[in-house]
């Protein structure tokens, strides 16, 4: 390899890592959102609900059975959204590596060119993926979660 062909794949290697952190930064700023509801805003009704269950008219039984009910849909919500960033995290990792290969390939064609593809086809990539980030008021329909108990 020489001089041009190591500052080449220097400058590809650069922009790859570019494109991930704006991708993770953007990321993060999108689902940060999800995270909180997930792990407080859930949990904290899924509280509110259990402490519910003890109103002092029920028997033991009854209660189990509420804070059982409570527990369920904390578990379900979170196994849904779980799955759904889990889906998002493959389709862009597919496509950030589909990036490569063609970047790769196009390197070893010694196309002219190589590193704005990589760019132009991991901004792509972006674009084309955001839109399977998790939406919080589908699953909130989805499990009958009204904006009065969040």
């Amino acid at each position: 390899m020489d001089n041009t062909e190591a500052e080449e794949q220097l400058a590809s290697e650069m922009l790859l890592n570019q494109k991930l952190e704006e991708l993770d930064e953007a990321y993060q700023t999108k689902i940060s959102h999800v995270y909180d509801y997930a792990n407080f805003t859930l949990p904290k009704d899924f509280f509110k609900c259990g402490y519910e269950c003890f109103d002092g008219s029920k028997r033991q039984e009854e209660v189990i059975n509420c804070v059982n009910n409570c527990a369920d849909r904390l578990t379900k919500v979170q196994k849904a959204l779980n799955n759904e960033i889990n889906m998002f995290e493959q389709k862009m990792g597919k496509s950030v590596l589909v990036c490569q290969l063609k970047h790769d390939e196009a390197k070893l064609q010694q196309k002219a060119g190589a590193g704005p593809d990589l760019v132009s086809c991991l901004d792509q990539a972006i674009q084309e993926n955001i839109k399977f980030l998790p939406d919080i008021n589908k699953l909130k329909a989805a499990f009958g979660i009204s904006d009065d108990s969040s």
